[in-house]
């Protein structure tokens, strides 16, 4: 059954809002000596978050607690257990600072690009007890690669309550325009995997979800993902950009804690798969 996506890539931030957490990925890096406790050497910020540099970087300025980081991280429990890891995966996470736990908030702000750091996460600065997270002290690995100021967010577009004149309408409802064109031949199928990016917003003006605050696309399977996307994306080639307006009947269908009604989204396909 398809329902709830997008708003994927919100579940990716969640690697560090919330890692992996309960059990041991496949593959594990094993724990620091240090990891039951930071050693003299770690250097301590009031809030209680302890850090020591590993590798110097080459930049010279910091991430603000807004912006965009792109990192390698490891983190591990303080028995020892690895409980999430980019490294693992061999793909770095991109997610704003505003997105995860206080101590990341604060430790990256701490850190130049290029730079390796452990930290050393209390509690109360990590998931304070919440079930289904790691719990207790959590200890990470941080490699920042780079980073970059949170982009502005897209401006609402003046026909998002409802569809313009000039827009293609199919036989289940679903409006289209495209707003550019695009340079590919072939259209995506409901089996592809699609990366895109895209801004969805209700009729009203209200913004709810937007890869690009991200910073980062959207991949997902097109047969997994609201009706409404599913066949809009089927009408697209790479690099065309089209606004969607998706009945209530093709987006979430009244479901609870989802936008509700008509959704209105701009989508930009880069690739499919």
């Amino acid at each position: 059954m398809r329902v709830f996506k997008p708003i994927i890539l919100v579940f990716l931030v969640a690697c560090l809002v919330a890692p992996a957490a309960s059990g041991q990925a496949a593959d594990s890096i094993p724990a620091p000596p240090d990891v039951v406790a930071p050693p003299e050497n770690a250097a301590v910020t009031p809030s209680g978050l302890a850090t020591v540099v590993l590798e110097p970087g080459t930049g010279t300025e910091h991430p603000g607690p807004e912006d965009l980081v792109k990192v390698h991280y490891t983190g591990w429990s303080t028995d020892g257990k690895m409980f999430d890891s980019s490294v693992v995966r061999g793909e770095p996470a991109g997610l704003p600072l505003n997105r995860v736990i206080p101590g990341w908030t604060e430790g990256l702000q701490l850190m130049v690009e290029g730079e390796k750091r452990r930290l050393w996460i209390p509690e109360e600065l990590a998931y304070k007890g919440m079930p289904d997270k790691p719990q207790g002290m959590l200890v990470f690995d941080v490699e920042l690669l780079s980073f970059r100021k949170k982009p502005s967010p897209p401006p609402v577009p003046e026909d998002v309550g409802g569809p313009p004149a000039d827009a293609k309408r199919t036989r289940s409802g679903l409006a289209t325009k495209v707003l550019e064109p695009g340079t590919g031949t072939g259209h995506p199928t409901p089996k592809n995997r699609v990366t895109v990016h895209y801004t969805g917003w209700t009729t009203d003006g209200q913004m709810f979800d937007s890869s690009i605050l991200r910073g980062q696309p959207a991949t997902f399977p097109l047969n997994q993902v609201i009706k409404g996307w599913t066949e809009g994306l089927q009408l697209m080639v790479v690099g065309e950009k089209r606004r969607l307006w998706i009945p209530e009947e093709l987006a979430y269908q009244g479901m609870p804690d989802k936008p509700q009604g008509m959704l209105v989204f701009d989508v930009e396909l880069i690739t499919f798969r």
